[in-house]
């Protein structure tokens, strides 16, 4: 358990803190400045019990906005004298100010830079092997996925599967708190590209289904706007929603392809700390790296969370038939996480996928070069790596129900196939491409379990009882490395191969109880550039936003 009165330094050898956000007030008269003073703010409350903390917050006059039962907590409307007033009247609460989440496509100048033209025909499902596993009819009948995301449109490939039958069950606008069972707009393309990656329903030009389970029962969450703006407290009740409904319809995975970068440990996070409820609930989480790549620890939230499935990126290097040239994209994320986690656990097809959107969106209208005209767009990020895996973690549970989201973990890192070099060593270190890229038909009839997640206790976790810390340590030569295991250093020229074995199972994923007099040495201790006092003060935490679709040019 750490102690919130010590300070622990770790450091990408970049700040992340807002630096000069608060500024200076300029001089004008009192009134002006008491009026810019009270002005209210997005703010999120968390305690112990939800109804106690709605009545503290309209008893010093504040607007309670969100109920986030998930993490015990409120969205809130206050000022500055009603937060202060609230942490006077309970000084245990913990008042947080809330993020600006969007979702806005960065880089790249709408003129393609691809190795075109692209074609309404995909190769995805044979790259991973999900289409030996539709030939013997598996193809996620029968399995709900969440996608909390922009939205997405209700075309045929996406609204009905591939017997005709309607399957998105509900859809819920967690900007404004209202569900409903009608189709679902999005304006922005995003969720509507991801969700066609691991759900179309339509025959490719060979035969093959474009999506990766193309019978998925599917839920839309919607937590991002027109301009792809949102806020932690959306998206952490859409997160609250889709566990409330779990049960009702049948919800197995929940897609998150987005990442924010950290500001605090993972358990201080409140964004992780409703990640981590969903899948103690029973909820298969699958999360993005980031699109920060190379460098070594860039891996964001909520993909720095130890119990989840986290998805880098590969590309195919357009030679989709010929495997032993694929390669780690390079924007996708690297780990280690900062509290020496190795992420990703696992790498999917990323590159230039191809997938549903309509021409008049956001996204396509930026970058039209990348549209075929018709109802598809090429895109690439670990966005779309997350979708695919999502979708294999449909296919694994519908070949078994019974598997928890551990044993969906476990199975999916002991199938990967790593890339390996001529000598058969790795030839990407494990914080890039975790156990290696995604293998649906191998995750799907795997037997293996127990070989995830050990030494984690979700419960002490949320709690606050215990924290955990991975295995990762920095060599003096500036190397990361795995305790008691060989570094994985980078080498030229491999192949993602079936044959590697990892030999004492993935005891780098496993995790320790982190302790107040714990002493970071061999290494451990990455710098003193990067300071998170006291647990870290929200002031300044959640004005980096989180992004869904930072654009990056086609790989």
């Amino acid at each position: 358990m750490i102690n919130r009165s010590r300070n622990y330094r770790i450091s990408l050898g970049v700040c992340l803190l807002a630096v000069g956000l608060l500024g200076c007030a300029s001089a004008g008269s009192s009134n002006a400045s008491r009026a810019i003073t009270e002005s209210p703010s997005a703010m999120i409350v968390q305690g112990q019990d939800v109804e106690a903390v709605k009545r503290l917050v309209v008893e010093v006059g504040g607007t309670v906005t969100h109920e986030l039962g998930i993490i015990r907590a409120v969205g809130a409307q206050l000022t500055p004298s009603q937060h202060a007033a609230l942490v006077k009247l309970d000084p245990s609460l913990r008042v947080l100010e809330d993020s600006t989440v969007q979702t806005s496509a960065k880089g790249g100048n709408g003129k393609g830079k691809g190795k075109g033209p692209y074609k309404t025909q995909s190769s995805l499902t044979s790259l991973i092997d999900a289409d030996l596993l539709h030939q013997e009819g598996i193809t996620g009948w029968g399995v709900t996925i969440a996608v909390l995301d922009t939205g997405m449109w209700g075309d045929d490939p996406i609204a009905q599967d591939s017997q005709g039958r309607d399957r998105i069950l509900a859809v819920f606008n967690a900007s404004t708190n209202e569900g409903s069972h009608a189709g679902t707009a999005d304006k922005s393309g995003h969720g509507t590209h991801v969700t066609s990656l691991m759900a179309n329903s339509k025959p490719n030009g060979t035969g093959d289904f474009n999506g990766v389970a193309p019978d998925v029962d599917l839920i839309s969450i919607q937590a991002f706007d027109a301009v792809g703006h949102g806020t932690y407290a959306d998206v952490i009740r859409g997160i609250d929603w889709a566990v409330a409904n779990k049960n009702l319809y049948g919800i197995r995975v929940l897609n998150l392809s987005f990442s924010a970068p950290p500001q605090s440990y993972y358990w201080d996070d409140p964004l992780n700390q409703a990640v981590m409820a969903a899948w103690r609930s029973g909820i298969v989480v699958v999360a993005s790296a980031g699109n920060t790549g190379p460098d070594p620890m860039t891996v964001g939230v909520p993909g720095n969370v130890p119990y989840i499935i986290t998805v880098g990126a590969m590309s195919d290097n357009f030679t989709p038939d010929d495997r032993t040239d694929d390669i780690l994209a390079s924007f996708s994320s690297v780990g280690p996480t900062y509290e020496a986690f190795v992420k990703p656990e696992i790498v999917a097809p990323g590159g230039h996928l191809l997938g549903s959107m309509q021409r008049k969106v956001k996204i396509a209208k930026q970058h039209p070069d990348f549209h075929d005209g018709g109802s598809y767009f090429t895109m690439s990020g670990t966005s779309q790596a997350t979708a695919v895996v999502s979708g294999v973690a449909a296919l694994m549970l519908q070949a078994d129900p019974s598997l928890t989201p551990d044993d969906v973990k476990c199975r999916l890192m002991a199938s990967a196939r790593p890339a390996v070099n001529d000598q058969g060593a790795l030839a990407y270190s494990i914080f890039q491409q975790g156990a290696g890229v995604v293998n649906a038909y191998d995750a799907a009839y795997a037997t293996v379990a127990g070989c995830a997640n050990q030494g984690l206790e979700i419960d002490l976790d949320l709690a606050g009882i215990e924290h955990y810390a991975g295995l990762a340590r920095l060599a003096e030569d500036g190397c990361y490395y795995i305790l008691d295991h060989d570094g994985f250093v980078w080498s030229d020229g491999f192949v993602w191969s079936d044959g590697f074995v990892w030999s004492d199972g993935f005891v780098w994923s496993d995790g320790f109880v982190w302790s107040d007099g714990f002493i970071w040495s061999d290494g451990f201790v990455w710098s003193d550039g990067f300071v998170w006092s006291d647990g870290f003060v929200w002031s300044d935490a959640l004005t980096e936003p989180a992004s869904i679709n930072v654009w990056v040019e086609q790989e």
